[in-house]
């Protein structure tokens, strides 16, 4: 599956963004759906997910992110609000055959990444 994500930016906090990322497969509905994260000097951490099952989140970002899928359009959405300056990484996107999950292993494909960048 390739995936390439869009929507990052440079936004103030309190500031939203939708992220957008847009699979290639004729088999999207079958797969979960991630958003991960990683800012400078960090480690990769897990935002959401979404499958046919239901949503997980980060706890930090609970109330102000939401994730979506539009099948039709073999595309997931992570609408981000409230918007902090701890949000600011490089986002990913990434589809896994397994259940809904937040480790980073369970996902086989990953998109390029797109930046979002929160001033204070």
């Amino acid at each position: 599956v390739q995936l390439q994500a869009s929507g990052g930016g440079l936004v103030q906090a309190g500031g939203s963004l939708r992220l957008s990322c847009a699979a290639s497969t004729r088999t999207f509905s079958n797969y979960c759906m991630g958003w991960f994260r990683q800012a400078p000097g960090k480690e990769r951490e897990f935002v959401a997910a979404i499958n046919w099952s239901g949503v997980k989140y980060l706890d930090s970002v609970k109330g102000r992110f939401t994730i979506s899928r539009d099948n039709a359009k073999n595309t997931v959405y992570l609408q981000m609000n409230s918007l902090k300056p701890e949000d600011t990484a490089v986002y990913y996107c990434a589809a896994g055959a397994g259940g809904l999950s937040r480790y980073s292993y369970q996902y086989d494909s990953w998109g390029q990444g797109t930046l979002v960048t929160v001033s204070s």
